[in-house]
């Protein structure tokens, strides 16, 4: 499908606009659905698509996310292929053992909006994005890194080797923790009521009122910080960086969500599929895709979780003269790489292939040439036609110079992320292959290590308290 169905996001609002025929359904808490089978508690989020809601589901005296698709053919069109590759899930994974996200039940409501395909999923927690946020966009322990990169490939591994599910949309937003990073806000920790019946008060414009004044709200929050601000600027006050957070209490068990992008190997959609940042090198060129796209992504994910800041992140061109020096993202400069003067359009796709080389190498010739697409971006030698010039560094030492990591670490985590990120999609390990790795099982040897010490000085004790009686 060439669009999402993801829950989105709870930062802002999506605006009464959609709120009409073909658009959203005005959901109010206390709202039944499906014969008064679920009731609507509080909305979690919003997406282009649909709307998200934490609702009750009397049944089986369980919280649930009911996500309620806009009414217009298009978004039916793409609800239906989202449930027709979660019932697959569901079908292969009855134990829900396998760090995916599960769907409970499906139906249609009518509503004054139009006949809305709805989806009833089990209740998960904050994405990964938020938990970045939630630790200051600082980089998170590796062992917690771990813990979230392991159930990812649990996942990964699942949809790939056992149904053929590529996701083609992973990112920070479509991996959800289990559970909320705020347990307040997690109903099952938090005990939460369930209401059973919609509150009295105007039963018609309870869903715009709340976003005219959650709108009023944040201007009035924004209007009061840039005086802040500007107070702050005339006295001289400088703003500490924050601390990462202790994230100790937080549960890192995650699972894959969003699959309206999903399509099996043999089935493909679309051509172009992974947002930007995460995208794969055959994606931009045209050479065709598999199950490695999603690990390419999954490498993205992984440094992002274990840096605070995205692996790529390309810009558009600003057309510098040739006397100009370039530098790289990764140095630490802000600019993107220039481009000849003859060409001042953006073009992103140029940059990021630039920013993979950098960090990576140069892409083999026949890669670089073997695309659809390829004659946009490289001569018949396999070099940008665009970018004049590469400053390369290698990921060891990015995470040594830019993030602070010990050479250890660097060189371990890099030894780990860098077959996932080879120019051929190939060569790449599967997520099969890579729940083997050294990198991700780094606990469980030290475990492992520290009982076979702990063994052999046992064993070494006992010998020394031996005692052999020859005759008498």
């Amino acid at each position: 499908m060439s669009c999402s169905s993801s829950s989105g996001s709870s930062e802002e609002d999506e605006g009464i606009d959609s709120y009409r025929k073909g658009g959203y359904h005005a959901v109010r808490i206390g709202d039944s659905f499906n014969g008064g089978r679920y009731i609507a508690q509080r909305k979690l989020g919003w997406g282009q698509f649909s709307t998200v809601w934490l609702a009750y589901d009397v049944q089986s005296s369980r919280y649930v996310a009911l996500k309620i698709m806009k009414s217009a053919p298009q978004f039916a069109q793409a609800a239906l292929h989202e449930i027709e590759v979660l019932s697959a899930i569901a079908d292969g994974d009855p134990s829900n053992s396998k760090c995916v996200v599960r769907l409970v039940d499906h139906f249609k409501h009518t509503g004054p909006n139009g006949q809305h395909l709805c989806m009833v999923l089990e209740f998960l927690g904050d994405s990964l994005l938020r938990l970045v946020k939630y630790n200051h966009y600082k980089g998170l322990q590796l062992n917690k890194v771990r813990e979230i990169c392991k159930c990812i490939l649990i996942g990964l591994d699942f949809l790939h080797r056992e149904l053929g599910i590529i996701h083609t949309d992973l990112k920070l937003e479509n991996i959800l923790l289990i559970s909320t990073i705020d347990p307040g806000k997690d109903p099952i920790k938090s005990s939460l009521v369930p209401i059973l019946e919609r509150p009295e008060g105007n039963p018609n414009g309870g869903v715009t009122m709340s976003i005219v004044e959650k709108k009023l709200k944040r201007r009035a929050k924004r209007a009061v910080a840039r005086i802040s601000e500007g107070r702050d600027s005339m006295v001289g006050v400088r703003e500490s960086p924050k601390s990462e957070r202790c994230l100790d209490g937080i549960d890192m068990k995650c699972k894959v969500v969003d699959f309206g992008n999903a399509c099996w190997d043999s089935k493909q959609f679309a051509e172009e599929i992974q947002t930007r940042q995460y995208r794969a090198p055959e994606v931009i060129l045209r050479s065709g895709y598999s199950f490695s796209v999603d690990m390419w992504s999954f490498a993205c994910i992984a440094f992002e979780l274990a840096t605070g800041e995205m692996m790529f992140t390309p810009k558009s061109g600003q057309g510098f003269t040739e006397d100009e020096v370039l530098y790289s993202s990764y140095t630490g400069s802000t600019m993107s790489h220039g481009y000849d003067n003859y060409d001042r359009s953006p073009c992103l796709e140029n940059d990021h292939l630039a920013l993979m080389m950098e960090l990576l190498g140069k892409m083999p010739r026949k890669i670089a040439i073997g695309g659809a697409l390829s004659k946009d971006y490289f001569d018949r030698h396999g070099d940008l036609k665009r970018i004049r010039r590469l400053k390369y560094l290698s990921l060891d030492r990015l995470l040594i110079n830019k993030y602070k990591f010990s050479e250890t670490d660097a060189v371990e985590f890099a030894a780990f992320l860098s077959p996932l990120l080879d120019f051929a999609p190939e060569k790449r390990p599967t997520a099969q292959q890579c729940l083997q790795d050294p990198w991700i099982n780094f606990r469980n040897l030290t475990l492992n290590k520290a009982k076979s010490e702990s063994s052999i000085e046992k064993v070494g004790v006992g010998m020394g308290k031996l005692q052999i009686k020859v005759g008498k």
